[in-house]
């Protein structure tokens, strides 16, 4: 027990270093992922034809190519395109923020189609604006059907910060192959699995509040 608290004591700065660099890429990606997505997903919905076939192409190149690689083209190919460099957090927080966001624009825009038809013709018999009928009808309903699918999303962004080690940025992962390659000791592998799991229990309580407010507000309606 000596031992593997000494263990855990040494590693622990380290790991504490890299969890850090993953939360922060972790926010940063969900504070610009999520409003991103919702003009994608007006977009995909449009009757205007370019609107539509960009909002459509976007979300489809996003969604049907890896991140990695995705890193890798932002990492490696902008610079020689443009001659801009980024530093590693600003590429991969830049990658995860285009690449969530299509995910993010393909779920409001499945749960825009499931409000019914007869809310929008309720709101045009009211004379309500489209701005009106978004904002104040169909966004607050989508909001509750989408939020479980919007928890998923979140889960899965937070295991998905270890593929930013292949750019080199210094996350959880990252870290803990440099301590394991240092000291030869696989335990530290339990260390941040325990890290992990810790960060999505914090999101599950997360979404249970989240939930737990919206069916507040049903049981009132009942």
């Amino acid at each position: 027990m000596t031992d593997i608290f000494n263990t855990i004591q040494a590693d622990m700065p380290l790991l504490m270093e890299g969890t850090w660099n993953t939360i922060k890429l972790f926010g940063f990606t969900l504070v610009l992922s999520l409003p991103l997505g919702l003009p994608f997903a007006l977009g995909s919905n449009s009757r205007f034809f370019p609107i539509k076939f960009i909002c459509s192409t976007y979300v489809w190149l996003f969604r049907g190519t890896p991140l990695i690689l995705q890193l890798f083209f932002f990492y490696f190919f902008i610079p020689i395109m443009t001659g801009v460099t980024l530093n590693v957090f600003s590429t991969a927080t830049l990658t995860f923020a285009l690449n969530y966001a299509a995910y993010f624009a393909e779920i409001y825009r499945g749960g825009i189609n499931s409000v019914d038809r007869g809310q929008f013709e309720a709101a045009h018999s009211l004379q309500l604006s489209k701005k009106q009928t978004l904002f104040d009808i169909v966004l607050p309903q989508t909001m509750k059907a989408i939020l479980p699918s919007i928890i998923n999303e979140t889960i899965t962004l937070v295991k998905d910060t270890a593929l930013v080690q292949a750019i080199g940025m210094m996350e959880l992962m990252k870290v803990t192959y440099g301590i394991v390659n240092r000291t030869s000791s696989v335990f530290v592998f339990l260390e941040a699995a325990i890290i992990y799991l810790f960060l999505n229990f914090l999101l599950t309580l997360v979404a249970n509040k989240l939930e737990a407010y919206f069916n507040r507000y049903d049981a009132k309606e009942e």
